[in-house]
Protein backbone atom coordinates (compact mmCIF):
# COMPACT_ATOMS: atom_id res chain seq x y z
CA UNK A 1 0.00 0.00 0.00
CA UNK A 2 1.28 3.47 -0.90
CA UNK A 3 1.08 5.93 2.01
CA UNK A 4 3.46 8.64 0.77
CA UNK A 5 4.17 10.07 -2.69
CA UNK A 6 7.44 12.01 -3.04
CA UNK A 7 8.00 13.83 -6.30
CA UNK A 8 10.76 15.89 -7.82
CA UNK A 9 9.61 19.07 -9.55
CA UNK A 10 11.57 20.25 -12.62
CA UNK A 11 11.52 17.71 -15.43
CA UNK A 12 9.19 15.48 -13.43
CA UNK A 13 5.99 17.47 -12.90
CA UNK A 14 7.08 21.00 -13.88
CA UNK A 15 7.42 21.50 -17.63
CA UNK A 16 10.24 23.46 -19.30
CA UNK A 17 7.74 26.31 -19.48
CA UNK A 18 7.53 26.37 -15.68
CA UNK A 19 3.99 25.05 -15.26
CA UNK A 20 2.22 22.04 -13.71
CA UNK A 21 -0.57 20.57 -15.85
CA UNK A 22 -4.16 20.37 -14.70
CA UNK A 23 -4.10 16.58 -15.00
CA UNK A 24 -1.06 16.35 -12.73
CA UNK A 25 -2.61 18.75 -10.24
CA UNK A 26 -5.81 16.71 -10.11
CA UNK A 27 -3.90 13.44 -9.66
CA UNK A 28 -2.00 14.73 -6.63
CA UNK A 29 -5.13 16.22 -5.08
CA UNK A 30 -6.97 12.93 -5.61
CA UNK A 31 -4.12 11.08 -3.91
CA UNK A 32 -4.30 13.43 -0.95
CA UNK A 33 -8.07 13.00 -0.76
CA UNK A 34 -7.46 9.24 -0.68
CA UNK A 35 -5.32 9.69 2.45
CA UNK A 36 -1.89 9.55 0.82
CA UNK A 37 0.72 11.97 2.15
CA UNK A 38 2.33 14.25 -0.45
CA UNK A 39 5.80 15.78 -0.28
CA UNK A 40 7.68 17.51 -3.08
CA UNK A 41 11.44 16.98 -3.14
CA UNK A 42 13.46 19.42 -5.23
CA UNK A 43 16.82 20.97 -5.87
CA UNK A 44 15.09 24.35 -6.00
CA UNK A 45 15.49 26.77 -3.10
CA UNK A 46 12.34 27.46 -1.12
CA UNK A 47 12.14 30.87 -2.79
CA UNK A 48 11.38 29.25 -6.16
CA UNK A 49 8.21 27.34 -5.33
CA UNK A 50 5.72 29.56 -7.17
CA UNK A 51 4.56 26.78 -9.58
CA UNK A 52 3.78 24.55 -6.58
CA UNK A 53 1.91 27.28 -4.75
CA UNK A 54 -0.03 28.19 -7.89
CA UNK A 55 -1.04 24.56 -8.47
CA UNK A 56 -1.58 23.34 -4.92
CA UNK A 57 -1.68 26.31 -2.56
CA UNK A 58 -0.39 25.35 0.89
CA UNK A 59 -0.26 21.62 0.22
CA UNK A 60 2.08 20.13 2.82
CA UNK A 61 5.84 20.44 3.03
CA UNK A 62 8.59 20.68 0.43
CA UNK A 63 12.08 19.25 0.78
CA UNK A 64 14.23 21.89 -0.94
CA UNK A 65 17.86 22.40 -1.96
CA UNK A 66 18.38 18.65 -2.51
CA UNK A 67 17.41 17.85 1.06
CA UNK A 68 19.15 20.64 2.95
CA UNK A 69 15.89 22.45 3.77
CA UNK A 70 12.42 21.33 4.83
CA UNK A 71 9.95 24.11 4.09
CA UNK A 72 6.32 24.36 5.18
CA UNK A 73 4.11 25.80 2.43
CA UNK A 74 1.24 26.61 4.75
CA UNK A 75 3.24 28.72 7.22
CA UNK A 76 5.98 29.87 4.85
CA UNK A 77 8.62 28.81 7.37
CA UNK A 78 11.81 26.75 7.24
CA UNK A 79 11.24 23.76 9.53
CA UNK A 80 14.72 22.27 9.14
CA UNK A 81 18.03 23.17 7.52
CA UNK A 82 21.43 21.47 7.35
CA UNK A 83 24.17 23.86 6.30
CA UNK A 84 27.83 23.71 5.37
CA UNK A 85 30.54 26.17 6.34
CA UNK A 86 32.20 28.83 4.22
CA UNK A 87 35.52 27.11 4.92
CA UNK A 88 34.24 23.90 3.30
CA UNK A 89 32.97 25.89 0.31
CA UNK A 90 36.39 27.57 -0.04
CA UNK A 91 38.14 24.20 -0.08
CA UNK A 92 35.67 22.88 -2.63
CA UNK A 93 36.23 25.91 -4.85
CA UNK A 94 39.99 25.39 -4.75
CA UNK A 95 39.62 21.73 -5.75
CA UNK A 96 37.24 22.58 -8.59
CA UNK A 97 39.47 25.34 -9.95
CA UNK A 98 42.38 22.91 -10.15
CA UNK A 99 40.36 20.85 -12.62
CA UNK A 100 38.28 23.58 -14.24
CA UNK A 101 40.03 26.99 -14.05
CA UNK A 102 37.07 28.70 -15.74
CA UNK A 103 34.56 27.59 -13.12
CA UNK A 104 32.37 30.20 -11.42
CA UNK A 105 30.55 29.89 -8.11
CA UNK A 106 27.42 30.81 -6.16
CA UNK A 107 26.00 29.95 -2.76
CA UNK A 108 22.37 29.48 -1.77
CA UNK A 109 21.87 30.25 1.93
CA UNK A 110 18.85 30.13 4.20
CA UNK A 111 18.30 33.79 3.26
CA UNK A 112 18.95 33.82 -0.50
CA UNK A 113 21.50 33.61 -3.30
CA UNK A 114 25.04 35.02 -3.37
CA UNK A 115 26.62 35.20 -6.83
CA UNK A 116 30.28 35.05 -7.80
CA UNK A 117 31.77 36.75 -10.89
CA UNK A 118 30.74 35.17 -14.17
CA UNK A 119 28.19 32.78 -12.68
CA UNK A 120 25.12 34.16 -14.43
CA UNK A 121 24.33 34.55 -18.10
CA UNK A 122 23.97 38.32 -18.73
CA UNK A 123 20.83 37.52 -20.74
CA UNK A 124 19.36 35.59 -17.81
CA UNK A 125 19.80 37.76 -14.71
CA UNK A 126 19.15 36.17 -11.32
CA UNK A 127 17.83 37.84 -8.20
CA UNK A 128 20.42 37.68 -5.45
CA UNK A 129 21.36 39.12 -2.08
CA UNK A 130 24.78 40.23 -3.22
CA UNK A 131 28.23 39.17 -4.35
CA UNK A 132 29.69 35.89 -3.16
CA UNK A 133 32.37 36.38 -0.48
CA UNK A 134 33.80 33.05 0.65
CA UNK A 135 36.07 34.79 3.16
CA UNK A 136 33.57 37.02 4.93
CA UNK A 137 31.22 36.30 7.84
CA UNK A 138 27.90 36.52 5.97
CA UNK A 139 27.78 32.99 4.57
CA UNK A 140 28.40 31.40 7.95
CA UNK A 141 25.85 33.64 9.65
CA UNK A 142 23.18 32.73 7.08
CA UNK A 143 24.23 29.10 6.56
CA UNK A 144 25.02 27.65 3.11
CA UNK A 145 22.45 25.08 2.08
CA UNK A 146 23.80 24.63 -1.46
CA UNK A 147 27.15 25.56 -2.99
CA UNK A 148 27.11 25.82 -6.79
CA UNK A 149 29.86 25.57 -9.39
CA UNK A 150 29.33 26.24 -13.08
CA UNK A 151 31.53 25.33 -16.04
CA UNK A 152 31.12 27.47 -19.17
CA UNK A 153 32.24 24.74 -21.58
CA UNK A 154 32.55 21.25 -20.01
CA UNK A 155 29.60 18.87 -20.42
CA UNK A 156 28.07 18.29 -17.01
CA UNK A 157 28.88 14.58 -16.82
CA UNK A 158 32.54 15.37 -17.61
CA UNK A 159 32.61 18.21 -15.09
CA UNK A 160 31.10 15.98 -12.43
CA UNK A 161 33.48 13.13 -13.24
CA UNK A 162 36.56 15.34 -12.79
CA UNK A 163 35.79 16.39 -9.22
CA UNK A 164 33.11 14.16 -7.70
CA UNK A 165 35.41 11.61 -6.08
CA UNK A 166 37.62 14.20 -4.41
CA UNK A 167 34.73 16.44 -3.34
CA UNK A 168 32.69 13.47 -2.16
CA UNK A 169 34.94 13.08 0.86
CA UNK A 170 33.54 16.29 2.36
CA UNK A 171 30.37 17.15 0.44
CA UNK A 172 27.30 15.63 -1.11
CA UNK A 173 27.74 16.33 -4.85
CA UNK A 174 25.16 15.98 -7.60
CA UNK A 175 23.67 17.73 -10.62
CA UNK A 176 20.16 18.32 -11.92
CA UNK A 177 20.16 21.25 -14.37
CA UNK A 178 19.30 20.29 -17.94
CA UNK A 179 20.44 23.53 -19.57
CA UNK A 180 23.81 24.26 -17.95
CA UNK A 181 26.87 22.48 -16.57
CA UNK A 182 26.16 22.99 -12.88
CA UNK A 183 27.43 21.10 -9.84
CA UNK A 184 25.27 21.21 -6.70
CA UNK A 185 27.01 20.63 -3.38
CA UNK A 186 25.61 20.33 0.14
CA UNK A 187 26.51 19.01 3.57
CA UNK A 188 28.11 15.58 3.22
CA UNK A 189 25.25 13.90 5.10
CA UNK A 190 22.51 15.51 3.00
CA UNK A 191 20.73 14.34 -0.12
CA UNK A 192 17.08 13.99 -1.10
CA UNK A 193 16.84 10.47 0.29
CA UNK A 194 18.26 11.30 3.72
CA UNK A 195 15.73 14.03 4.40
CA UNK A 196 12.88 12.06 2.84
CA UNK A 197 13.73 9.12 5.11
CA UNK A 198 13.53 11.30 8.22
CA UNK A 199 10.29 12.85 6.98
CA UNK A 200 8.71 9.44 6.35
CA UNK A 201 9.88 7.98 9.66
CA UNK A 202 8.28 10.86 11.55
CA UNK A 203 5.00 9.89 9.90
CA UNK A 204 5.52 6.22 10.70
CA UNK A 205 5.84 5.34 7.01
CA UNK A 206 8.20 2.57 5.87
CA UNK A 207 10.25 2.76 2.63
CA UNK A 208 8.10 0.11 0.96
CA UNK A 209 5.09 2.41 1.45
CA UNK A 210 6.78 5.27 -0.43
CA UNK A 211 6.37 6.01 -4.13
CA UNK A 212 8.91 8.48 -5.58
CA UNK A 213 9.39 10.14 -8.97
CA UNK A 214 12.47 11.85 -10.43
CA UNK A 215 14.35 12.52 -13.64
CA UNK A 216 17.93 13.57 -12.84
CA UNK A 217 20.99 12.21 -10.98
CA UNK A 218 20.12 14.18 -7.86
CA UNK A 219 17.04 11.93 -7.60
CA UNK A 220 18.91 8.61 -7.66
CA UNK A 221 19.21 8.11 -3.88
CA UNK A 222 15.56 9.01 -3.38
CA UNK A 223 14.40 6.56 -6.04
CA UNK A 224 16.54 3.82 -4.51
CA UNK A 225 15.19 4.53 -1.02
CA UNK A 226 11.54 4.37 -2.07
CA UNK A 227 9.96 0.96 -2.40
CA UNK A 228 8.41 2.23 -5.64
CA UNK A 229 10.98 4.48 -7.34
CA UNK A 230 10.01 5.76 -10.80
CA UNK A 231 12.37 7.42 -13.27
CA UNK A 232 10.79 9.61 -15.92
CA UNK A 233 11.06 8.19 -19.44
CA UNK A 234 12.06 11.70 -20.49
CA UNK A 235 14.81 11.91 -17.84
CA UNK A 236 18.57 11.43 -17.67
CA UNK A 237 19.84 8.11 -19.09
CA UNK A 238 21.59 7.15 -15.85
CA UNK A 239 18.37 7.58 -13.89
CA UNK A 240 16.30 5.64 -16.42
CA UNK A 241 18.74 2.74 -16.34
CA UNK A 242 19.08 2.72 -12.54
CA UNK A 243 15.51 3.07 -11.27
CA UNK A 244 13.38 0.00 -10.75
CA UNK A 245 10.33 1.49 -12.47
CA UNK A 246 9.76 3.82 -15.42
CA UNK A 247 7.02 6.44 -15.66
CA UNK A 248 5.83 7.87 -18.99
CA UNK A 249 7.42 11.16 -20.11
CA UNK A 250 6.77 14.48 -18.43
CA UNK A 251 4.89 15.93 -21.40
CA UNK A 252 2.54 12.94 -21.31
CA UNK A 253 1.76 13.62 -17.62
CA UNK A 254 3.70 10.51 -16.66
CA UNK A 255 3.47 11.02 -12.91
CA UNK A 256 -0.25 11.62 -13.14
CA UNK A 257 -0.67 8.42 -15.15
CA UNK A 258 1.05 6.34 -12.46
CA UNK A 259 -0.89 7.98 -9.62
CA UNK A 260 -4.18 7.48 -11.45
CA UNK A 261 -3.26 3.82 -11.83
CA UNK A 262 -2.72 3.22 -8.11
CA UNK A 263 -5.93 5.05 -7.20
CA UNK A 264 -8.11 2.83 -9.39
Amino acid sequence: MIRLIASDLDGTIITPGGTISQRTREAFLAARDAGIEIVFVTGRPYRWLDPVVEAFGGLGSVICSNGAVLYDLASGEILFSRTLSAATARTAAQIILEHEPQASFAAETTKGLHLGPGFTDPHRPMECLGELDLNGPVLDSEGIVKFLARSPHLPIDDFYGLVAEQLGQMLSVTHSAFDMSLLEMAHVEIDKAQTLRVYAERLGIAPEEVMAFGDMPNDLQMLSYAGHGYAMASGHALVRHTAEYLAPPLLEDGVAQVIEGILK
